[in-house]
């Protein structure tokens, strides 16, 4: 049983950081030009952050539960078929 993981282009990853970069240079210029205090300002600004960061923290725990329950599965079919050969083995005899 061969394992597939399908490759991310060049294209792909040059457009996501393209538009993650567009995104945040939007989001700058519109705290920069909003009509608030700077304190407001600031708070708008650690939250895109805190947005940004959690983001990326979240994508990354469930892409680490994914492939942890991708080796268990492996792991588990691994001892399936372990016992499918030692019944067959016995049933041989």
């Amino acid at each position: 049983m061969t394992n597939y993981t399908p490759k991310v282009s060049q294209a792909w990853n040059s457009f996501t950081y393209i538009m993650f970069t567009i995104a945040v240079v939007m989001m700058a210029g519109g705290i920069w030009s909003l009509q608030a205090s700077f304190t407001a300002k600031g708070y708008y600004a650690m939250a895109a952050l805190m947005l940004v960061y959690t983001t990326a923290a979240v994508t990354k725990s469930l892409r680490d539960k994914e492939e942890s329950d991708r080796i268990y599965n492996k792991i588990e079919d691994a001892r399936t078929e372990r016992m499918l050969a030692e019944v067959s083995a016995k049933d041989e005899e």
